[in-house]
């Protein structure tokens, strides 16, 4: 509501330089991980090769970053507490970015709001030191210090006390700062970074991790593992593809590695962190065909490019980017990821056996017995032996333990697959393939009518039948629309769709696309389409919601791929109804056929929902579950 009295005319003035940092820190310094994300930037920026984080109480209190890069001199340190003074660009083309920080912005916006102590040593000058209270900048002095520069921030907000209320509790503003190190320190391999928590005088390390050494994808692969874990590039495959002047390399895990959030999700361009919703379409529509939308995949992706094609000065935190040409972005995103995991063949993530082992190990029940507890079988023969029998009493014989192990699997309702012998008239002309030899191994059996047993050299591996195969007739009825086309049913009476001007104009820009999945628009007057063809495979379409759905997804993507979800979900559902199911007991010729038939076919170790269709347990792990190491 407008307060406003239009009776007084209300006067411009010029505000003062403590207010605009103030405003301007309100941008760019949300929270203390946005603090800690401008400092360590900066130091990278400066050619640091090892940067320490000391971080107290959530970052409210103190915030301290050491560098070993280039340092500043004593003419350098007021033009860097100084707005809108930098030394990554000269200003004369604001669009060829090649460094974190470029606006001149963060320093003095720390400054405005928190106590600022800068000192920095550049090589052949001596140390200085210059402070900051609240905007007010003090007098330069002679310091120690070998060389680089240490950023300390004391009281952060304490000149804004409003935006202290907005903060965290201290373990949520730490993780934040976890996070944000952690991203800068997947952007530059060959940096050591430390992260230390000094709050209340303790002195306890993070999150460390050192300088990486070898080449592009060694480097890269080294300090993922230690990011996120080993289990993520043990699962992952690497991505290395080029289009049009960009270049997208980086790690994409397996489909049955996804996870229920978007945690795992991380995308950089020109090696600074983003979260592009374009990008994250892209993602989706790479991993559409293997995950439910409740799942997200985890990658670490590097989009490379001439910085004259994307924009990254869209907003201060510079988290945001803009795409000269983003459906080439898109493309190569969504072709690489697809080429990437199809060459994985029927590869699942490691990290479903070992799920499985932890599933199959028992929970105690009651207090521990140990083996010296139990009485010996001679102990028990013994003590029988030493009863004094009644007159009429019929001896029982001592207790045989029953044979363990396979012994009890020989009568005839075994369900293990035995391999014919071979007759002497066939040995020699048409030897026997070893199966055992093959990823999948040799079939040996078929429990519950529905879980394929199969053994390998150096394990076991479980076979979901259903599962699989389903898979497996999905992949051939993809293969086979691909092949011949989308077949489009004419519609008696086109379906006339009013929409706004500018909708039908982005739709009938797509119109081409659409129409290769099937579906045929045409326009219709202003502001309207008519809708000539839908694809058969849909059967009865609501023209009307199909249209608008597209609409949504063009708002949120730039580009559609409703139509091509919606079939590919029908093929799903056919190859689902089309699949072996559960219950049907399989011969030892058709459960060995449906393994080699996995091991040839692309995305066979996950089924259509994303889920695992085999689980291969080695041989090792069993012999531990057992306790036999």
């Amino acid at each position: 509501m407008n307060t406003h009295d239009p009776n007084m005319r209300p006067t411009i003035r010029q505000l003062d330089e403590a207010s605009i940092n103030r405003i301007a820190a309100g941008e760019v310094v949300e929270r203390p991980a946005s603090a800690v994300k401008e400092l360590v930037e900066n130091a990278i920026d400066a050619g640091a090769r090892r940067v320490s984080i000391e971080i107290a109480d959530g970052g409210k209190t103190l915030i301290r970053v050491t560098d070993d890069g280039c340092g500043m001199t004593a003419d350098d340190l007021p033009l860097a507490l100084s707005r809108h003074a930098t030394s990554k660009i000269d200003g004369s083309d604001l669009l060829d970015i090649r460094s974190f920080g470029f606006r001149g912005e963060a320093l003095p916006s720390l400054g405005a709001v928190a106590r600022l102590m800068l000192q920095s040593r550049a090589k052949g000058f001596d140390a200085v030191e210059l402070s900051v209270e609240g905007g007010r900048m003090g007098a330069l002095r002679p310091c120690a210090l070998n060389g680089g520069t240490v950023v300390a921030l004391r009281d952060l907000f304490y000149a804004t006390p409003a935006r202290l209320k907005f903060l965290r509790s201290d373990r949520a503003e730490m993780q934040a700062i976890g996070d944000t190190v952690k991203r800068l320190a997947m952007a530059e391999p060959a940096v050591g970074f430390t992260l230390r928590d000094v709050s209340g005088g303790n002195d306890r390390v993070t999150f460390r991790v050192e300088p990486e050494q070898g080449d592009l994808f060694d480097a890269l692969r080294g300090r993922l593992g230690r990011v996120l874990g080993a289990d993520f590039t043990d699962n992952a495959v690497s991505i290395d593809a080029e289009r049009e002047g960009f270049r997208l390399t980086g790690y994409a895990a397996l489909p049955t590695y996804s996870r229920g959030t978007a945690v795992m999700q991380h995308l950089f361009v020109n090696g600074r962190p983003v979260r592009d919703k374009m990008l994250i379409g892209a993602l989706r529509g790479a991993y559409q065909d293997f995950l439910s939308r409740e799942r997200h995949p985890a990658v670490a992706l590097f989009v490379d490019c001439d910085p004259h094609k994307v924009d990254v000065n869209v907003h201060p935190a510079k988290s945001e980017v803009r795409f000269r040409d983003p459906g080439v972005v898109r493309g190569l995103v969504v072709t690489a990821l697809r080429h990437a995991l199809a060459n994985a063949g029927h590869r699942a993530s490691s990290t479903v056996a070992e799920a499985t082992l932890g599933a199959m190990r028992p929970e105690p029940t009651g207090p521990r017995i140990y083996q010296m507890d139990r009485p010996s079988l001679g102990a028990r023969q013994m003590a029988y032996g030493m009863q004094a029998p009644a007159p009429d009493y019929q001896p029982v014989p001592p207790y045989q333990p029953k044979p363990t192990g396979f012994a009890d699997l020989g009568g005839s309702y075994s369900g293990r697959v035995v391999e014919p012998e071979a007759t002497p008239e066939t040995t020699p002309e048409t030897p026997r393939e070893d199966y055992a030899q093959r990823p999948l191994g040799a079939a040996r059996g078929q429990v519950h009518e529905n879980y394929i047993i199969a053994q390998t050299e150096d394990g076991v591996v479980i076979v979901d039948q259903h599962a699989a195969h389903e898979r497996l007739v999905y992949e051939k009825l993809k293969r086979q629309m691909a092949e011949n086309g989308v077949a489009a049913q004419a519609l008696l009476i086109p379906d006339v769709v009013d929409l706004s001007v500018d909708d039908a104009g982005r739709l009938l820009a797509v119109a081409e696309d659409l129409t290769k999945m099937g579906l045929t628009i045409e326009p219709f007057g202003a502001g309207a389409i008519a809708v000539r063809e839908t694809p058969a495979i849909l059967g009865e379409v609501d023209s009307q919601g199909l249209i608008r759905d597209i609409l949504d997804e063009l708002d949120d993507h730039g580009e559609t791929a409703l139509v091509q979800e919606k079939i590919e979900a029908i093929l799903s559902r056919v190859a689902c109804h089309g699949s072996i199911r559960s219950g049907r007991v399989m011969r030892a010729e058709e459960m060995n056929a449906l393994l080699r038939e996995m091991e040839a076919t692309p995305h066979s170790g996950q089924c259509n929902h994303g889920r695992p269709t085999y689980v291969e347990l080695k041989l090792s792990d069993i012999e531990r579950l057992f306790g036999r190491t």
